[in-house]
């Protein structure tokens, strides 16, 4: 299946800015695909600005991977952050991991009322000896550190959705509901430029050192189980990064990336040679083999980008897309390769 690439505005970063040569502070000029940012889903197109901000002026990875997806987190209309959909007691519970170059990482899990769990997630990494924090512990943590309570209340979107959800109260993952008008377990809002949300973004960058880091940030399913934490906030799940090597995030039914230890998986194959892309086929294939036919039944999808600034990405079901961003090619929303027709 080839790659379908469509080329998007960049709001004040016009195409001039990117193919000049000279965009960084220091007016250095970089070749190939270093700095590098990457995005899960098409909400990735505006996460990647803000990621970029960082990164054309010679920043840290580690920095843009926070910036980036505090974006989404601040869309209130977007499935990511304290405006998606609750769980089904009707209380809205998010997850993030964040991890730097040095192997250091932090997460946090089962999160209420704080509009940044990534920042929660990075300042766990920073002052604690811990790597996660879950529930009360974490907002304790978080206002401690200074993270202001929201208000306890779900976004109109949201409650729209739960209030039609509770006539059923039926729970069933569906492929790429993000993607398509149809009802049932998740009612997926829509955005004003036409974009379905999903509930989970992930993000890789490599920085102009040649410095990788990753961050993911996500509600998780939509009117799960009270206490649910899928793979997003586990290292080795969810996100990993390994600077000798390269970095992998996952999107997709949760549980199934935590039975693979599915982005751990895509670095340790990209570390026997295989390029990001085939290193995400071969973890897919990890995937279907294990679960039979029953593979139909959900998406699960990585992306993964190695040491040289080289990217790919690979998932079960066709439906998933990733957003790029690099210095001499503007922002590309990528349609990722899938194995199941």
């Amino acid at each position: 299946m080839l790659h379908r690439r469509r080329f998007l505005q960049m709001g004040s970063l016009g195409a001039g800015t990117f193919l000049s040569g000279k965009l960084f502070a220091s007016g250095k000029t970089f070749n190939g695909k270093m700095p590098l940012v990457i995005s899960t889903w098409d909400a990735g197109i505006n996460a990647n600005k803000g990621a970029w901000e960082v990164l054309r002026n010679g920043g840290r990875a580690l920095d843009a991977v926070e910036k980036g997806v505090m974006v989404t987190e601040s869309e209130l209309s977007c499935c990511v952050g304290l405006g998606a959909n609750p769980d089904r007691d009707g209380h809205v519970t998010l997850d993030a991991s964040i991890m730097d170059e040095h192997g250091n990482a932090g997460s946090v899990a089962f999160i209420e009322r704080i509009k940044h769990p990534i920042s929660v997630a990075r300042r766990i990494m920073e002052k604690t000896p811990h790597v996660m924090l879950v529930g009360t512990g974490a907002q304790q943590f978080a206002v401690s550190e200074g993270f202001p309570l929201e208000e306890d209340k779900l976004s109109p979107d949201a409650q729209k959705a739960y209030e039609e959800w509770l006539k059923k109260s039926d729970y069933k993952p569906q492929i790429n509901i993000e993607n398509t008008k149809g009802s049932g377990s998740f009612a997926p809002n829509k955005l004003a430029n036409g974009a379905w949300n999903h509930d989970t973004i992930g993000m890789l960058a490599i920085d102009a050192k040649g410095n990788l880091s990753g961050s993911c940030t996500t509600s998780g399913m939509g009117f799960k189980m009270r206490g649910r934490v899928g793979d997003s906030p586990i290292i080795g799940a969810g996100l990993y990064v390994d600077n000798e090597v390269g970095a992998a995030v996952s999107t997709g039914l949760g549980e199934e990336v935590i039975k693979t230890c599915g982005t751990h998986l895509v670095v340790e194959l990209m570390r026997q040679g295989n390029t990001p892309e085939n290193a995400c086929k071969l973890a897919i294939e990890r995937i279907i083999k294990r679960n039979g036919d029953k593979a139909k039944d959900f998406q699960v999808a990585f992306i993964a980008i190695n040491n040289k600034g080289e990217y790919g990405a690979y998932c079960i079901q066709k439906g998933f897309n990733f957003a790029v961003c690099y210095a001499d090619s503007g922002s590309q929303l990528i349609d990722g390769k899938h194995i199941l027709p």
